[in-house]
């Protein structure tokens, strides 16, 4: 009888847990903060309970804890400026492969400043380390810097799965655990560490910086910078990604997500603790967004609405746009806009 009336009253409190909890959820949630709303203060730190998909959150990946090193470096090419090599770092105990490329030369009292080098959107399961950026990362090793191209967790061969930018920490997770990664090398001046990024990346860097603010420069080329609202605010549309139409995990997880939260738009404020403009704040380094105006994947006008938010906060920004070489700023403008980002690196960086 006492077994069965301790048993019965557990049950009791599990069930009063729940509902208390789902009328947490279910009540009037506060006004999302937009993309527009720069000045908010940064949110409160994660509560010592777990609730559903906290890990999204920027003050829960604050919490978390980036160590990495450098795995073997496999020589890969020998350029007269620079040399190759294949490499990997872990994250979140995944192995995750990139391609660092080293200027060559006497190296800086203090080591080289380094570039964390995001890729875009490219298909996980067609992507190859040594393909596409060459001619970018080329151009940031020959001006004097060390840059580690990442594959991101499920892409190529790096273990994990591909679980995409906008509904996933796993990405800003995978990139600062390559931002320690290069800060513990040997050859690296851990002091000087920026970011460099292109479409999807957009999205990554920028929440990347809101959970680690002290990262000095951070370059985004063609980004994907909007909040979850934008989308739906500004009426554009992104094809910088299309899932899948098959039923993966992915989906699943976001299904999942959308069950629990709604859509960012239906105004819970659990996603005001994911949104990185609303922890602007904290961010000390500089960034600099470059977009062609001629861009069909990813709209000229997500930058100029970052730039105009970062307009009204402290931090050193600059936009600078180019009247055609679409999405990746190929020729005629390639080499205009990267000296404009080596001009950047050099001022918020290097020096």
């Amino acid at each position: 009888m006492k077994i069965f009336t301790i048993s019965a009253l557990l049950v009791l409190l599990g069930l009063v847990g729940f509902f208390i909890w789902r009328g947490q959820s279910s009540s009037t949630p506060a006004p999302l903060v937009s993309v527009s709303n720069s000045k908010e203060g940064v949110l409160s730190s994660p509560t010592l309970s777990p609730f559903p998909f906290q890990e999204l959150t920027i003050s829960f990946l604050r919490e978390k804890k980036y160590e990495s090193m450098l795995g073997n470096l496999e020589k890969y090419t020998d350029n007269g400026d620079y040399e190759s090599f294949l490499t990997s770092y872990s994250s979140e105990g995944l192995k995750v492969n990139g391609l660092l490329t080293k200027p060559k030369g006497e190296e800086p009292g203090g080591g080289w400043p380094a570039i964390v080098f995001i890729h875009g959107y490219l298909p996980p399961t067609t992507y190859q380390t040594t393909e596409k950026y060459v001619e970018y990362v080329s151009y940031l090793a020959r001006s004097g810097y060390v840059v580690f191209k990442i594959d991101l967790r499920g892409h190529g061969e790096s273990e994990g799965e591909a679980t995409g930018a906008y509904f996933s920490s796993d990405y800003i997770i995978d990139v600062l655990n390559a931002h320690s990664a290069l800060k513990n090398s040997d050859f690296v001046n851990p002091e000087k560490v920026g970011l460099w990024g292109h479409s999807m990346a957009g999205n990554v860097i920028l929440r990347t910086l809101a959970v680690k603010g002290d990262i000095p420069a951070a370059s985004i080329w063609g980004g994907a910078v909007y909040t979850y609202l934008d989308m739906t605010e500004l009426g554009i549309q992104d094809g910088s990604y299309q899932p899948p139409s098959n039923q993966t995990e992915r989906q699943r997880r976001r299904q999942l997500l959308r069950d629990t939260y709604g859509d960012p738009q239906d105004g819970n404020p659990f996603w005001k603790k994911v949104v990185a403009t609303n922890y602007l704040s904290d961010i000390k380094g500089a960034i600099q967004l470059s977009h062609a105006v001629d861009d069909q994947v990813v709209s000229i006008e997500y930058s100029r609405g970052l730039n105009k938010i970062l307009d009204g906060t402290s931090i050193p920004h600059e936009l600078n746009e180019y009247p055609g070489g679409g999405h990746n700023l190929s020729n005629p403008v390639f080499i205009p806009a990267m000296q404009d980002t080596v001009k950047f690196f050099d001022q918020y960086l290097k020096n």
